[in-house]
């Protein structure tokens, strides 16, 4: 008998073919002693049969797990104080569970030791900002049509590209590019986002690359209102300036119209972008907001990016993870990522018997 079983299970949310696990991955677990039991899936981006045919894999129906009493690892977006936080971390407590976060799994300097979704959110936060511009300028009184993931990158960039060159003729010239405005840009989120502007051949004096060193003087900043597309792609842990308050963007002068907050954490009390409260989704990828200004401003906030590139994000992000899970509950990682649910579960179940239900 295996001493750990890892349970991959399948996803639900529309349009996520991403998995933790990728067929490959399993196989390391099982030739390591792991029992491996995988959920079925009509979504993943894996066929069932990837997994089926891996021995020592036991495939269970879609549904069949038990997410209260065992340790759950995966993003829980639970410990900023974002909506619903208390409620969920509390089911763990009553029901004897606990959460190990992959946002707060880190080394012993703080840094983020499974961060590859980070890249790939950047990425393809980048690429569907310049898509919702194209599209801006193409069918302006239409909303954007829904995403699809993509087979691979070069697919995803083959089709900005055309996009591109669709602006350039509709404009009568050879080519066009957006003006870029990048906060974060230093991060692995940023560095994502700017890999594929360059690799889409956006000049380099068309891109503002700001960080720290840049912002510290606190918002807002009205150079971003200069520039076509803002790619918000911050950490934030504390309270800050806004970058953009909504006045500022009620300018008829202004050249932004596309908002891209890959950071997407519009319930986070420090959210900088305050000027819009809910995330979008592949099936309505922009929201354009409602201003007194005659220049539109579409706002795409999608929370699971990566999923532009469903298997080139798993398997990027299996190959940091499973070395992790070779090394379960002994690793300093894992140590350090369950203190941080103990501390927050204490302050979740403080919240709730205070009578507190945000």
């Amino acid at each position: 008998m295996s001493f750990h079983h890892i349970w991959l299970r399948a996803e639900t949310k529309p349009n996520e073919q991403r998995s933790a696990l990728t067929p490959e991955r399993c196989q390391d677990l099982v030739e390591k002693g792991f029992q491996v039991t995988v959920e079925l899936s009509d979504q993943s981006i894996f066929k069932n049969e990837e997994f089926q045919c891996i021995p020592g894999v036991n495939m269970v129906p879609a549904g069949s797990w038990d997410p209260i009493s065992q340790r759950h690892i995966f993003f829980a977006h639970a410990y900023k104080n974002q909506t619903g936080w208390a409620a969920l971390l509390h089911r763990f407590i009553k029901g004897g569970g606990s959460i190990i976060d992959i946002e707060f799994m880190t080394d012993e300097n703080g840094r983020r030791v499974v961060a590859t979704f980070s890249g790939m959110a950047g990425l393809g936060g980048m690429g569907l900002g310049i898509l919702a511009w194209c599209h801006q300028q193409l069918s302006p009184d239409k909303p954007m049509a829904a995403v699809k993931p993509y087979g691979n990158e070069a697919a995803f960039i083959d089709h900005i590209t055309l996009q591109l060159k669709q602006v350039a003729k509709l404009k009568g010239v050879p080519e066009v590019f957006p003006r870029i405005f990048v906060i974060g840009a230093l991060g692995r989120c940023g560095k994502g986002a700017l890999e594929i502007a360059y690799k889409l051949g956006i000049p380099k004096s068309a891109i503002a690359e700001w960080d720290l060193e840049e912002t510290k003087a606190g918002g807002p900043f009205k150079e971003i209102l200069e520039y076509d597309i803002l790619v918000n792609c911050i950490l934030l842990m504390e309270k800050i300036p806004p970058f953009l308050p909504k006045e500022m963007l009620e300018a008829d002068d202004r050249n932004l119209s596309v908002v891209v907050d890959i950071s997407c954490d519009p319930n986070n009390p420090y959210n900088p972008l305050p000027f819009y409260n809910s995330i979008t989704s592949f099936d309505q990828p922009c929201e354009r907001l409602k201003l007194s200004s005659s220049r539109p401003l579409d706002v795409l906030a999608i929370d699971h990016l990566p999923s532009v590139l469903p298997r080139e994000s798993s398997e990027g992000f299996a190959s940091k993870l499973t070395p992790y899970l070779l090394k379960l509950v002994e690793d300093p990682v894992w140590i350090r990522t369950k203190k941080m649910f103990d501390q927050k579960a204490a302050e979740a179940k403080e919240f709730m018997d205070a009578g507190f239900h945000h």
